[in-house]
């Protein structure tokens, strides 16, 4: 490896360990927008993080997928489905999170891998390696244990994994670039999270200007502290190898959950402790089952210039 590889390399793992730990740490972030409600606040992150990104884009002069973009309305439709997805998944990430829920929400992105099998199952009719349906049966006893424990299914843990990993499956078929797709979720969401908060102001509802400056310099920020991860991101996924991205994420469900206990004191009762712990295990197997497909992909791939060489060689 060059040393020029080494440093976009490195590049690479600051802003992948940039973007997990702000996604991490973001639990910190909503609860100083009270008194806002929360989908005051979701409101609020759509049509500030249009603004955000559209600026972005006029400083990198990234415009030409958008006429593509429009001209084709099957993937216009499938931006629609995203943008009415991540909504929920954001209206219900920072419901729980100023609700005393952050615990249950780190949950959420915990199973999201194992949700995002599941999905590539019954939707893509994939099919899993041994280790891949040991690991979901596992995710899957994990859910019943904590069911017990709660009295009830852990929704917000549901509804945040299977929305994401919905969303995901979505943005995939879309195949946009990061700003571009965040530019075109938002800009669907734009117009109804601004007519939101025209009512809300026309009911003298609205907490925009009636808490001062800051509170409203806060929560015009929502659209930095949405797409500022999101840059770093597509800056990482360019210059390390998935294998390391998939280690990254799961820094920001460890950041979350060890807001939750650490920071915002949330129970964690034996049953509890019980069911993340079959969900961590669910992950270790399946981190070590990529890890061992990267190898054997790995070795396939070093053979490769060999077997040509000796291909051109028989050839001249």
């Amino acid at each position: 490896m060059t040393g020029k590889s080494r440093g976009e390399r490195h590049i690479g793992l600051l802003n992948g360990f940039a973007a997990y730990g702000m996604w991490g740490l973001v639990p910190l972030f909503w609860p100083l927008l009270k008194p806002a409600g929360a989908v005051e606040i979701l409101a609020h992150r759509m049509a500030w993080s249009l603004v955000f990104v559209g600026v972005a884009l006029v400083v990198i002069r990234r415009w030409a997928w958008a006429g593509e973009l429009l001209r084709q309305p099957r993937r216009l439709g499938l931006v629609a489905v995203a943008a009415a997805v991540i909504t929920v998944n954001w209206g219900v990430y920072i419901w729980s999170v100023n609700s005393g829920h952050v615990v249950e929400a780190s949950l959420g992105y915990f199973i999201n891998p194992l949700v995002t099998i599941a999905i590539g199952v019954l939707v893509l009719k994939e099919r899993l390696r041994p280790v891949q349906w040991v690991a979901v049966g596992t995710g899957f006893a994990a859910v019943v244990v904590l069911t017990v424990g709660y009295g009830q299914p852990p929704w917000i843990s549901l509804t945040l994994a299977f929305s994401f990993a919905t969303y995901g499956l979505v943005k995939k078929k879309v195949n946009l670039g990061g700003i571009e797709s965040l530019a075109a979720e938002t800009a669907i969401q734009f117009l109804p999270a601004v007519g939101y908060l025209l009512w809300l102001t026309s009911r003298g509802e609205s907490t925009f200007t009636t808490e001062g400056a800051g509170h409203g310099a806060l929560l015009a920020a929502t659209g930095v502290v949405t797409a500022l991860p999101l840059v770093c991101f597509g800056a990482a996924a360019i210059r390390v190898p998935l294998s390391t991205l998939g280690l990254l994420q799961y820094l920001a469900p460890v950041f979350q959950f060890l807001l939750g206990v650490a920071y915002f004191h949330e129970s964690m009762p034996v049953e509890r402790w019980a069911g993340f712990a079959l969900v961590w295990a669910a992950l270790c197997l399946l981190t070590w089952d990529a890890w061992r497909a990267a190898r054997r992909l790995g070795r396939r791939i070093e053979v490769l210039p060999v077997s040509a060489s000796a291909s051109a060689a028989v050839d001249v």
